[in-house]
């Protein structure tokens, strides 16, 4: 008898114990899934598109700057993936996703994954598909590229030792919050418990934050002593077609990875960014054309750029029509946006601002005009499709970021300034920050020098 009702609860257990089971497991508190290798190979490669655009950015500003400062400007760039690469295993994840229950955690990530402790190849709630390190890495490079994306507002003037630290810092206090506060769980601004502001790979966190950074930067450390007088045009015009040509190749790793699996909303990302680039691309050509006469190289890298920084936000939310709309006006708004940062004459170098915070505020405000549920069911309708109100909650997530970014950068350059100081000497801005700055040049004039006297011999 006893053997009888024993089988008789082993079947109930079968019948019943698969589906308790699995109950568990998506309440949290079996097992979690494993990761799905088709969604875990393409979050790697898109991972690897988006560190590619780091030394793409490098190539970008290099071009525009005197000859005797292109290493320096190249590094720039080239040194966060040194920088952020570490920090933001040690503590930067952590503080920017960890969930954090205390009352701060509406702002900052926890301490619990501090140098990944407890972060390895299970999934997440984050990314059901992929093993948490791939999320995390697949972050990293968007803390890395993000800082980087600063050095074009004060290229040819700010001591290396200085930017730095800079970045250090920056990184950590003002990008940390951010990400936290727009993706991270419980955040303020963002979907997962936050006031819904959408931001599909990065318009708040990556473009408005470093546009207006940028900025303050460029204010605080004041004009180059050339400006506006004495500015030389671009020394490297292909080298900015090849760094806007990475930057567009690696934005679809941004954009489309940021649907952190292999699916249909990775394809409309990656369709949305494409589309919104060529669309600012013609727009910038058809405004020089028209305005100015001749349609430039600069003018189509400038453009493209502008349209990818546009369609960031809104890549995973909108139809391919609605970011060729997004496209055009952000490449018209940031072309007037570049003429009249001139007349200001405020020095941001590379039109930092311009084009990533002007862009990055011209596309999250049209995310919320364009936005629709039929593209994303995960996100929200916008203004066109019956919801104003997502224009404002976008317009709150803007004026947040302006003012964190803000006033965080203006702290932490007025605490260096008093510091280690910001600039390089004047004799040395003048000689080049290549040779004075890391002792080396990008072109060795003597080697042309000995092939002339050679020549003449």
């Amino acid at each position: 008898m006893l053997k009888k009702v024993m089988t008789i609860g082993a079947m109930t257990l079968l019948f019943l114990g698969g589906p308790l089971m699995a109950n568990a497991v998506a309440q949290g508190t079996g097992t979690p899934p494993a990761p799905d290798t088709g969604s875990t190979a393409f979050m790697l490669i898109s991972a690897a598109l988006v560190l590619l655009m780091t030394p793409g950015l490098a190539f970008f500003y290099g071009g525009f700057v005197r000859s005797r400062n292109v290493l320096n400007t190249l590094m720039m760039s080239f040194v966060l993936m040194g920088i952020v690469g570490v920090t933001w295993i040690l503590w930067g994840y952590s503080l920017s996703f960890a969930p954090n229950e205390s009352i701060l955690g509406k702002v900052i990530g926890g301490f619990q994954w501090l140098g990944l402790n407890g972060v390895g190849f299970e999934t997440t709630e984050y990314a059901p598909k992929i093993p948490h390190q791939a999320f995390m890495i697949y972050q990293a490079m968007f803390a890395i590229i993000t800082p980087a994306l600063i050095s074009g507002a004060i290229a040819e003037r700010m001591n290396f030792t200085a930017y730095s630290l800079f970045v250090l810092l920056w990184s950590t206090f003002i990008y940390t919050p951010l990400a936290h506060m727009v993706w991270g769980k419980g955040g303020f601004l963002g979907l997962l418990g936050g006031i819904g502001a959408l931001d599909f790979a990065g318009g708040t966190v990556v473009h408005i934050s470093s546009g207006i950074s940028a900025l303050v930067a460029a204010i605080v450390l004041g004009p180059r002593k050339t400006y506006p007088d004495r500015l030389s045009p671009p020394h490297n015009v292909p080298f900015i077609l090849l760094g806007a040509g990475l930057l567009w190749f690696g934005w679809f790793g941004f954009n489309a990875g940021s649907a952190l699996e292999a699916n249909n909303l990775a394809v409309a990302a990656f369709v949305n960014t494409n589309t919104s680039a060529a669309a600012a691309t013609l727009t910038w050509l058809i405004l020089e054309k028209s305005l100015r006469g001749k349609p430039t190289a600069v003018g189509a890298a400038t453009g493209a750029v502008a349209g990818l920084v546009g369609i960031t936000p809104a890549a995973g939310f909108v139809t391919p029509l609605a970011s060729i709309l997004i496209g055009s006006i952000t490449a018209f708004v940031c072309f007037y946006a570049i003429s009249f940062k001139h007349k200001a004459q405020v020095d941001d170098a590379l039109d930092t601002y311009p084009v990533h915070g002007v862009g990055g505020t011209v596309g999250a405000i049209l995310t919320g005009v364009f936005a629709t549920t039929t593209v994303n069911s995960a996100g929200k309708n916008g203004l066109l499709y019956g919801n104003p109100g997502e224009l404002l909650v976008e317009i709150v997530a803007i004026v947040v970021a302006y003012v964190f970014a803000g006033v965080g950068t203006w702290i932490i350059l007025k605490i260096l300034d008093a510091t280690v100081g910001l600039r390089v000497k004047e004799e040395e801005e003048f000689q080049g920050m290549d040779i004075n700055e890391h002792g080396e040049e990008a072109y060795n004039d003597e080697i042309g020098d000995r092939i002339n006297i050679s020549q003449k011999g």
